[in-house]
C-alpha cells in the first residue's frame, strides 16, 4: 500500500471513529436527558396540584371575607387564607412553568444553570409557602367556620384556637432554630442531609443524571 493510500485509510478510519463517538454521545445524552425528564415529571405534576390547592384556598378565603364585615375575625381570617392561596398557586405555577420550559436540546451547561434556578426557587418557595402552615391551618379552620357563621356575628374565640396558635408559633420558631443550628460548619454531614431533604428526590435525581452527563462530556 502506498504511503498516500495508507494516510487516507487512517484519515477515513479516524473520521469513522469520530462519527461513531458522536453518535454514541448523542445516544447517551438522549438517554440521560429522557431519564432526567422522567425524574422531574412527578415534581411538575405536584406543582400543578399545588396550583389547584392554592385556587381552593383563594375561593375559601374570598367566600369568607366577603361574607363578613371588615375588621371582624372572620374577615381577617378570610383575607389571610386568600393571601396564602395566591402565594401557593403562584409558587406552583412559576415552578411548573420553569420545569415545563426546560430546554433539553440546550448545552449541558445551560441545562445545569436552569436546573440550579429551579432548585433554588423550589427550596425558597417551599419554605415561604410551607412554613406558615404551622399557624395557617388554624386560620383555614376559622375561615371554613366563617362560611357557616351568620354575617356580622363575631363569636368569642375558643381557647383551643389560642392554644393551637401558641403551639404553631413555638413550632415555627423551633424549625427556624433547627435550620440555623443544622447549618453550622461543625456539622457538615447534617447540613448536607438537610439540603438534600429540602431539595427533594426528583431534583436530586435530575441533578445526579446531569452531573454524570457533564462528567462524560468533559472526558
Amino acid at each position: 500500500m502506498e504511503p498516500n493510500e495508507l494516510k487516507n485509510a487512517w484519515l477515513q478510519l479516524g473520521q469513522r471513529l469520530e462519527r461513531q463517538e458522536a453518535v454514541q454521545w448523542e445516544l447517551l445524552r438522549d438517554r440521560k436527558l429522557d431519564r432526567m425528564r422522567g425524574s422531574l415529571r412527578p415534581l411538575f405534576w405536584g406543582q400543578i396540584l399545588q396550583v389547584a390547592f392554592g385556587v381552593g384556598l383563594i375561593l375559601l378565603g374570598v367566600a369568607c371575607w366577603t361574607r363578613h364585615p371588615a375588621g371582624s375575625g372572620y374577615f381577617v381570617a378570610g383575607l389571610l387564607v386568600h393571601a396564602l392561596g395566591v402565594a401557593t398557586a403562584a409558587a406552583g405555577g412559576i415552578l411548573s412553568g420553569l420545569i415545563g420550559s426546560l430546554d433539553y436540546a440546550a448545552p449541558v451547561l445551560a441545562i445545569q444553570k436552569r436546573l440550579g434556578l429551579i432548585r433554588r426557587f423550589y427550596v425558597c418557595s417551599a419554605a415561604a409557602v410551607g412554613l406558615p402552615w404551622w399557624i395557617m391551618w388554624v386560620v383555614v379552620v376559622v375561615a371554613a367556620a366563617g362560611l357557616k357563621a351568620p354575617p356580622g356575628l363575631d363569636t368569642p374565640t375558643p381557647p383551643w384556637i389560642w392554644i393551637s396558635l401558641a403551639i404553631g408559633v413555638a413550632g415555627l420558631l423551633a424549625t427556624w432554630w433547627f435550620h440555623h443550628w443544622s447549618r453550622a460548619a461543625s456539622r457538615p454531614g447534617l447540613a448536607q442531609r438537610m439540603r438534600d431533604g429540602a431539595t427533594g428526590p426528583s431534583l436530586r435525581r435530575a441533578q445526579s443524571l446531569l452531573d454524570e452527563l457533564a462528567e462524560f462530556e468533559r472526558e
